[in-house]
């Protein structure tokens, strides 16, 4: 059944004309793999990857993202081939291979140094191919044969131009002597003749028990039983003129023929051409260097600028209008053989001759086509038309016709939804008769009918209203707005009728109208089966219904069986949409067309879910920016850490088409997170023993196999043995201080009291021998005062004594004076008088004195005569009696003079010593001490 779809697919393909579709294509610009711009050969690997012969050196693509790999001598690679685990390149006097190392990086090692007698000068190898374990690179000159042992150098007599494995055997095209079988390292005639003298054959092939010979210039041959015959296909001069420079022949019979100067072309396995894929229809550059067509249909081609990749796989394929001549497109619908296109500039359609034709005075925007009652009608910008081929009758005035619908029950009456309100379209005596329905006049963009006489419209920007017409449908009996009734959001409101309900897409996702509360609720059933963010873009509400989601992608969703849903993710097309204007006709049972801006898309409904997702490959693993061995991970799933590393991964996927990564942490969330491209850094990783997934993941959700790895994050320093001797040391360490400071402080302590005890000791000692001192002060003053007293005492008694002696002389001498005549001798008389007087004024008796004095009284003498330097002897005499306290009676005879004398030299002694009258002479004369 599959089978026949496909069959009836590729029919209705032809019936348009090849030419005018392609199958999805990817380029690769200069920017996108920042490399040279010429892409010599290409090839996949069994892992996946993608490797390219570039002129700056080899590229790698893993799905995701180009790196770059130069020779050590910079130099262009022409050819490029994997085997196993190796990837074989050939240069400019120099080929080899590379190898992963165990960093997951690749490097480079030589051959050409293995070749006896070396690589021949100024030469390139142009062609690499593997065939019974051994490698085969050729240049024009040489054929070098790689038995992983050692090189052996083959030379032909002529310029070999192509190598080719057919029927297990090794032929060898040459330029002038024809084709070469070789074994055992020697070249055998195979075929010649002199139709290929001169020619490049470019591909030896079998076919039908033939051989089929490609060549760059002469076409196509057979070659049966030594007889070259021209196959005389119409892709013969195909290739003649646009020189043939890559062939491939497919399993299922397809060929394709990658030229110069004009791209590729697709044939059946009897040559008529499918597809011709070149810089028009999508394709990057017309110049194809190389091709190579993988495991999963792909076929990637090396360009003279730039890297294609072609999906063969697809059963969907997008019109080729690369010349803006379309505009952008907004209904499409196959109508008696022809198709018809709705586009901003106007209508076209698609003859059988693959010719695309305007439609003259379609000029503007159409927004609908319909086929209604065996008519095409077309809903314009300026009215409402009926088409017929390449003709156009308009049947109505109005302007903008959005969308029209039968009534339901009514054979001949239709509702369509104008920028100016509701027409009414009615068949009478077979012509159309219209008429406005009056007001309102609001844009009804959406209209469906809840039943014969009620309807519905919405406005992306004045939300919903319902409507109620009379029996004939010629007024509007009821215009009742919805916006307050339920409804989420007024704006990119769509309105349809599933199944009977009336259903609303909102900016917040599905609902519904409940017509026993008269009200809009959510449509729970419908958010989760075509999701809150999913639009209805089908035309028709039949089964399947159509869906864009909010990443772009369109789903065929089976009311049926919920549990078949077919996605289409294609990243050329999403660039393409024509927002909230996407919609998919359905052009018969199994093929629709989806309108994309200055183009359209035609999918087979019958085409396969997505290819296979593929599990992530860890290829490469760094801890704190070293490298680490991957081969050691692998082996044990497990990645020993240290505390607060920062870890990163490199990932790749190469088999998986538009995906991404995720990974997660075992952990109570379980949370996917996306990797950005694809690599993923972890910093201050704690310590612990943790899972680590990784998932690859397409843009249509599928998910891949888990690939599981295991951190093993040390704990800190401070948490691990080394923590722990650290912090017995650490403990004994501050044990051996704290008792040290301790035995410090107690010494320190028993210091300070001491010292304290000491100073108190001391003080006491200070303060005893102070208070001894004062007591020996006091003792020595008491004895001083004791001595000054018995000094006083004696100075007085001597002062009295001589008083009392001067008194007893004085009177002595006045008793002998009164009795001087008794005395017999004069002269003896005198004598003694005279002795009397001497003895009464003594002068020694005053000396002692005034020592005495001076010694009690503390030099009283210098210090009065200090201060009246103008003191007579006798006036210092007389101060030194009165401090003695001696009356002037005691004075008197002291001086020798009278009692009034005494009171009379008093007085001025006092003048002397400028004393005012209120001072006494005895307390001044007391106060000098």
């Amino acid at each position: 059944m599959r089978k026949k779809t496909y069959i009836f697919y590729l029919l209705l393909i032809y019936n348009f004309g090849y030419c005018q579709f392609s199958p999805n294509i990817h380029n690769f610009s200069i920017t996108d793999y920042e490399a040279g711009n010429q892409n010599w050969d290409i090839c996949r690997s069994n892992e996946g990857k993608i490797y390219v012969a570039n002129n700056i050196g080899l590229l790698e693509y893993d799905g995701i993202g180009w790196k770059l790999f130069q020779l050590p001598n910079k130099t262009t690679i022409r050819s490029v081939m994997t085997y196993k685990d190796l990837i074989f390149t050939g240069s400019f006097e120099e080929f080899g291979y590379w190898e992963e190392d165990k960093y997951g990086d690749l490097y480079y090692r030589s051959l050409s140094d293995l070749i006896e007698n070396k690589i021949s000068p100024n030469e390139e190898i142009w062609q690499i191919l593997n065939f019974k374990d051994k490698i085969y690179f050729r240049s024009f000159s040489s054929i070098y044969v790689y038995n992983f042992n050692n090189v052996r150098k083959i030379q032909p007599k002529s310029s070999a131009v192509s190598l080719n494995l057919v029927d297990n055997k090794l032929l060898v095209s040459t330029i002038n002597n024809g084709i070469f079988s070789l074994k055992n390292y020697q070249l055998i005639p195979f075929y010649y003749n002199d139709t290929l003298f001169q020619t490049k054959i470019v591909s030896i092939t079998k076919r039908n028990n033939k051989y089929l010979l490609m060549t760059s210039l002469k076409g196509s041959y057979f070659l049966k039983e030594n007889t070259l015959t021209s196959t005389k296909y119409a892709i013969n001069n195909k290739i003649k003129e646009h020189q043939l420079n890559k062939f491939t022949s497919l399993k299922n019979g397809d060929m394709l023929f990658g030229t110069i100067k004009n791209g590729i072309y697709i044939t059946d396995s009897l040559f008529k051409v499918k597809f011709h894929i070149n810089k028009e229809n999508g394709l990057k550059n017309n110049t194809i260097l190389g091709q190579f067509v993988d495991q999963e249909k792909y076929l990637w081609l090396g360009l003279d600028n730039g890297i294609s990749k072609v999906d063969l796989n697809s059963a969907n394929y997008i019109s080729k209008y690369t010349s803006n001549k379309l505009g952008a497109v907004y209904d499409i619908i196959k109508y008696k053989g022809l198709l018809y296109i709705g586009t901003n500039t106007g209508l076209f359609y698609l003859n059988n001759n693959s010719e695309l034709n305007f439609i003259n005075g379609s000029q503007g925007q159409v927004w609908d086509l319909s086929i209604i009652q065996g008519s095409l009608f077309c809903g314009h910008n300026e009215g409402t038309f009926i088409v017929n081929k390449n003709k156009l009758k308009k049947i109505s005035n109005f302007t903008g016709g959005w969308t029209i619908k039968k009534v339901p029950e009514y054979e001949n009456i239709y509702i369509q939804g104008t920028y100016t309100g509701l027409v009414k379209f009615e068949m009478k005596n077979g012509e159309w008769k219209t008429k406005h329905l009056g007001k309102p006049t609001i844009p009804s963009k959406y209209l469906v009918f809840e039943n014969s006489n009620t309807a519905w419209i919405a406005n992306p920007y004045k939300g919903a209203y319902r409507i109620k017409f009379d029996n004939t449908f010629d007024t509007i009996l009821s215009f009742t707005d919805y916006n307050k009734k339920g409804l989420d959001s007024e704006y990119n409101l769509r309105v349809y009728n599933l199944k009977n309900d009336i259903v609303f897409k909102t900016n917040f996702g599905w609902q519904k109208y409940e017509p026993i509360l008269d009200s809009i609720l959510p449509f729970k059933i419908l958010n989760k089966k075509f999701g809150k963010n999913s639009s209805i873009i089908s035309k028709e509400l039949s089964n399947p219904i159509v869906l864009k989601d909010e990443k772009g992608i369109i789903k065929f969703k089976y009311l049926q069986n919920d549990s078949v849903v077919k996605k289409i993710d294609n990243n050329l097309v999403k660039s393409r949409y024509l927002y909230d204007y996407e919609r998919i006709s359905k052009l018969n049972d199994s093929i629709f067309a989806l309108n994309l801006d200055n183009g359209f898309m035609l999918i087979n409904e019958k085409f396969e879910n997505s290819r296979n997702i593929y599990k992530p490959k860890i290829e490469g693993i760094q801890i704190n920016d070293k490298k680490i061995d991957i081969s050691t991970i692998y082996e044990n799933k497990t990645i020993n850490l240290n505390y607060r590393d920062t870890i990163s991964f490199s990932l790749s996927s190469p088999k998986s088409t538009n995906h991404h990564f995720e990974y997660k942490i075992a952990s109570s969330e379980d949370k996917w997170i996306k990797i950005n491209k694809k690599h993923l850094e972890l910093t201050n990783v704690k310590s612990g023993n943790y899972k680590l997934f990784f998932i690859t993941k397409d843009n249509l959700n599928n998910i891949s196999e888990i690939e599981e790895i295991t951190l093993d994050v040390n704990p800190p320093w401070y948490k691990s043995w080394k923590g722990l001797v650290l912090y017995i040391a650490t403990f004994i360490s501050v044990f051996i201080i704290f008792y040290y400071l301790h035995e410090q402080k107690i010494k320190k302590e028993k210091k300070k009291i001491t010292d304290k005890y000491k100073k108190e000791q001391q003080k006491l000692l200070r303060e005893k021998a102070l208070e001894n001192e004062k007591n020996i002060v006091r003792l020595k003053n008491e004895a001083l005062q004791s001595e000054l007293k018995t000094k006083s005492k004696e100075l007085a008694n001597n002062a009295m004594a001589l008083v009392k002696k001067n008194e007893l002389l004085i009177s002595l001498k006045n008793e002998l004076t009164k009795n001087k005549d008794t005395f017999k001798d004069y002269y003896f008389h005198k004598k003694i008088i005279n002795k009397l007087n001497r003895s009464i004024k003594n002068n020694n008796d005053w000396e002692v004195f005034e020592e005495n004095f001076n010694q009690v009284h503390d030099d009283f003498f210098s210090k009065l005569k200090k201060r009246h330097s103008e003191l007579t002897p006798k006036d210092l005499k007389v101060s030194a009696y009165i401090k003695m306290k001696l009356s002037n009676k005691e004075i008197a005879p002291l001086m020798n003079i009278s009692i009034r004398g005494v009171e009379t030299h008093r007085y001025r002694l006092k003048k002397k010593l400028n004393l005012d009258n209120e001072i006494s002479l005895t307390d001044y004369l007391l106060s000098i001490m």
